[in-house]
């Protein structure tokens, strides 16, 4: 099964952005998802399993190493990727 994520993540610090940078590197570094970025979200497609232990995997390490933050994330099964679907 294919499912298709859209994930902002919000630290509760003043200094934000290399927590999120930090967050959004080590989702590129699986290479076996897609994952893309604009200015407002991160989008995570693959295989059922593997995006949902990786984006709690990353998760942690987010946690562990930055303290407090809230993550918002919408949940479609199949693989909603652009680079998948043409209008």
């Amino acid at each position: 099964m294919k499912l298709s994520v859209e994930i902002s993540m919000y630290p509760l610090k003043d200094i934000y952005i290399p927590a999120i940078q930090d967050f959004i590197d080590r989702l590129n570094c699986h290479t076996n998802l897609q994952v893309l970025t604009n200015t407002m979200s991160t989008q995570i497609f693959g295989d059922y399993e593997v995006v949902m232990d990786v984006i709690k995997q990353e998760m942690r390490k987010s946690y562990e190493q930055f303290g407090r933050a809230i993550f918002v994330c919408k949940f479609i099964d199949g693989n909603l990727s652009p680079a998948t679907h043409h209008a």
